[in-house]
């Protein structure tokens, strides 16, 4: 196992450069800098002084591949395009602990909505409980979050005033957003987790362990719950990226200053240096967390064992 995670991190690398690497050729073919102030042109010295302080007189290659990420990782004074008194690292630090907080309550909710919900629908034994959790998960995946984020804030923030509507720091500031946020993930959660205890609830072992007289908790607890989460994990790896590195619409919706809220702004003002700090921030999570996914299968499941990289 160790050996597979030492040779898993050698590649993080790699991904990481070719995230980064199809964002840097979007960008070669987005026409403009995102230099310019508002709808007036700069003045031609202005704009020339304005280049070099970025680095755009020199290689594309050059600019985008050494001067740009020493900048941003080592002497951490890479400007944003649009926001020329702050940093790209100022303003991920600020935003990046907002979308960390959001995400691990939104996770939060949605593995325990989702797996709680799967699990009674398979478990209850009610027909029409499994269906309503069918029902409800086709809606949680199929509503966009810009619907469910807008009618929560007219019921909840503006029709009964029993929450905020926007804002960061208190908390009753996080449960709509944080609700939102977790809905899709918990209704494919809820799904993943039913289709997967009913495939153990078929197997020979559960028909043994029910033979024994072991009762329904037992059964689920001892023996069906830890073959069921092993789906639900790999979902959570790309799910756990998502989510902390911060929703572009929920965060808009619910005006919280986010990593989500950046990567929206930076896109619209062409921030090239913002973008790609964004994307490897997210390839940074995405990498980290199927990592971790995979380390966690063979602690559940004994008989997942990892030899030179290939899973027996």
């Amino acid at each position: 196992m160790l050996r597979y995670a030492l040779r898993r991190l050698l590649f993080f690398p790699l991904v990481l450069l070719a995230m980064y690497s199809g964002a840097v050729g979007l960008l070669m073919f987005t026409p403009g800098q995102g230099l310019e102030s508002g709808e007036k042109e700069l003045p031609p010295e202005v704009l020339a002084q304005r280049l070099k302080a970025y680095n755009y007189d020199e290689p594309w290659w050059q600019r985008y591949y050494w001067t740009w990420p020493k900048r941003l990782v080592w002497d951490r004074d890479l400007p944003a395009h649009q926001y020329e008194d702050w940093t790209v690292v100022e303003i991920m630090s600020a935003a990046l602990p907002v979308s960390l907080q959001l995400g691990v309550i939104a996770l939060g909710l949605a593995m325990l909505i989702g797996f709680s919900a799967g699990a009674l629908a398979v478990v209850g034994g009610i027909p029409l409980l499994d269906r309503l959790t069918l029902l409800l998960a086709l809606l949680g995946i199929s509503v966009p979050t810009f619907v469910v984020g807008a009618l929560l804030v007219m019921v909840f923030g503006i029709w009964l005033q029993g929450f905020p509507v926007g804002g960061w720091g208190r908390p009753s500031q996080t449960l709509l957003p944080a609700f939102t946020l977790a809905l899709p993930y918990a209704a494919y959660i809820a799904r993943l987790t039913r289709s997967a205890l009913l495939d153990v609830y078929d197997q020979d072992f559960i028909r043994t362990a029910r033979a024994k007289g072991l009762s329904t908790a037992r059964v689920f607890f001892d023996h069906a719950l830890r073959n069921a989460f092993l789906p639900v994990l790999g979902y959570l790896g790309p799910a756990a990226a998502a989510i902390f590195t911060g929703s572009f619409v929920v965060e808009k919706i619910f005006v919280i200053p986010g990593m989500g809220t950046h990567v929206v702004e930076s896109i619209h003002n062409r921030d090239q240096s913002l973008i790609l700090a964004t994307v490897l921030v997210y390839g940074t999570f995405l990498v980290l967390f199927n990592l971790i996914v995979d380390l966690l299968y063979g602690v559940i499941d004994p008989r997942v064992r990892v030899d030179e990289g290939v899973s027996t």
